[in-house]
């Protein structure tokens, strides 16, 4: 395993194949500042460069997910962590998630408001707990969430994003699941242990291929129909001109699991 950064306002753990990332503010409700989004940013980096983690879970400390941005903070605030490199704010944040090559889970606890939101738009999957809730309260302060809306609209339909950031108000669990905004709502109980278990299914999956699949989402995205075609013939020859390919194939005609690399 590759060290692990000095990081002061995140808790980066290993279990097996799983990396958990944790936002460490309890006392400000996991509030970000520049240095948590530098640090995020950093802590993708990590985990998308080693070679012994298939999957990433993001999630708060206190048993909170995370209230925004602190606004006392990113008033001309910047970095304070030294000990790493300086990677970005939030624009550098939102590629991050686009560029880590492996799923990334949120699991949100009590609340996700604002720039919380945002993170659980941007990241790949989102399993809630039953009395979470979720709102973008910016336009009731006189702002606006410009930055989340690129991860919110490809995600929801327009017109349920339009009431979601224009209004402000705030959403239940089983809302936020019916417009697209997460992926399921479950029992307080069990949230830990549904989080996990996805995380390990996703870790399983042969990693060439989890990554150019990625890659492969995020590109097409923005094409036209016409353009998406032959740039996913491409990235299908490259799947199985791929390791993972060979190991499949190979598995599956000697009966046995495949093993990846």
């Amino acid at each position: 395993m590759a060290d692990i950064p000095k990081f002061t306002e995140l808790i980066y753990e290993v279990e097996d194949a799983v990396a958990t990332i944790t936002l460490n503010r309890p006392s400000k409700r996991n509030a970000l500042t520049p240095t948590m989004v530098n640090e995020l940013i950093v802590a993708f980096e990590t985990a998308s460069a080693a070679e012994d983690i298939g999957s990433v879970i993001l999630t708060g400390s206190g048993e909170v997910f995370c209230s925004g941005a602190d606004l006392t903070q990113f008033m001309g605030g910047q970095n304070q962590n030294t000990d790493i490199p300086h990677r970005g704010g939030f624009v550098e944040l939102n590629l991050a998630f686009s560029q880590i090559g492996k799923p990334v889970i949120a699991k949100i606890q009590r609340y996700a408001y604002a720039g919380g939101l945002g993170l659980v738009a941007a990241s790949h999957f989102a399993i809630a707990e039953d009395g979470a809730k979720f709102a973008t309260p910016e336009i009731n302060r006189g702002l606006f969430p410009m930055m989340i809306m690129a991860n919110i609209f490809r995600h929801v339909p327009r017109r349920a994003g339009l009431e979601l950031v224009l209004t402000g108000r705030v959403y239940t669990a089983d809302e936020a699941a019916e417009i697209g905004l997460i992926n399921r709502v479950v029992s307080r109980d069990t949230l830990d242990a549904e989080v996990r278990a996805l995380a390990d299914t996703l870790a399983a999956k042969p990693p060439n291929v989890m990554r150019l699949g990625l890659e492969a989402f995020y590109a097409q995205d923005h094409m036209s129909y016409e353009e998406a075609l032959p740039y996913l013939d491409g990235m299908l020859q490259r799947c199985l001109q791929s390791p993972d390919a060979a190991e499949g194939v190979m598995a599956f005609l000697e009966k046995r699991e495949p093993k990846w690399r």
